[in-house]
């Protein structure tokens, strides 16, 4: 199993050469077709929603937005060419969501980028990074804003919950596990759970990531009360000097989960 189909969105934020860069060396050690998408806001940055003046912001950013599109075309087409990967260049017109889920359908993989709050351009869309983890199909690898990442990451940490979305994660990113020197099941408890409360155990899950060539630790931390589920897996994956947090999304109902958020 390996990714022969990949789908980065591109847009006119600063991180978009980074977010290529990943995605190109991801295609080439994977020998997949890369597909950049380039879809920007069709109605401004979010600063701008509310406010009257966005159609005035979008064409005083007009012409840099053509010419910021036209090198990252031009930088594209360069890197396929010098990596020797194949793919395609599409820009969409309109909203960026719908635009960018027709064709992540169809790739085995999405790399997608997180709003930078320094950076207006790196907003697309209303929670577009959650529609298109909760709408596309696919599994979505998103590149952070901030720092510099391999697509071969030393340590790896799986979010380990038992549930049905992990276990969807986990399987999606077997090609990226068998490429990690090591990684770490990680489960995140209450004081007053125990392992019976857990559908699978840690144990379990993780003799059958090892069954794939992986080499597996495990990890547990018991909830403080201080404490939220996410703050506890980003204070993990810092312990554990991960590179890629793998994790299921979104095991609530859509409105809830858009509404009131997870971790």
């Amino acid at each position: 199993m390996n990714y022969r189909s990949i789908v980065v969105h591109l847009d006119t934020g600063e991180g978009s050469h980074p977010r290529f860069e990943f995605a190109l060396q991801l295609a080439k050690e994977s020998g997949a077709h890369l597909t950049g998408v380039f879809a920007v806001s069709a109605s401004g940055p979010a600063s701008f929603y509310v406010l009257d003046g966005s159609a005035e912001y979008d064409h005083a950013h007009y012409q840099v937005r053509r010419e910021r599109r036209a090198a990252l075309e031009q930088l594209f087409r360069a890197g396929l060419e010098n990596a020797d990967v194949a793919g395609d260049w599409i820009a969409t017109e309109g909203y960026a969501g719908p635009a960018v889920l027709r064709h992540a359908r169809c790739a085995d993989l999405i790399v997608a980028g997180q709003d930078d709050p320094d950076d207006p351009e790196s907003h697309v869309a209303g929670h577009f990074q959650a529609n298109l983890i909760m709408s596309s199909g696919r599994p979505v690898l998103l590149h952070p804003y901030a720092g510099t990442f391999s697509p071969v990451s030393a340590q790896v940490m799986v979010a380990w919950d038992g549930s049905r979305e992990a276990t969807r994660a986990i399987n999606d990113a077997l090609p990226l596990l068998r490429r990690a020197k090591k990684t770490t099941v990680v489960t995140v408890r209450a004081p007053e759970t125990t392992l019976a409360d857990h559908p699978i155990a840690e144990q379990d899950i993780a003799a059958m990531i090892a069954r794939h060539g992986v080499q597996v630790d495990m990890a547990e931390c018991v909830l403080a009360d201080s404490m939220s589920i996410g703050d506890a897996l980003l204070s993990l994956a810092c312990d554990l000097n991960a590179g890629l947090i793998v994790m299921g999304a979104y095991g609530h109902a859509r409105w809830q989960e858009l509404i009131l958020g997870g971790a």
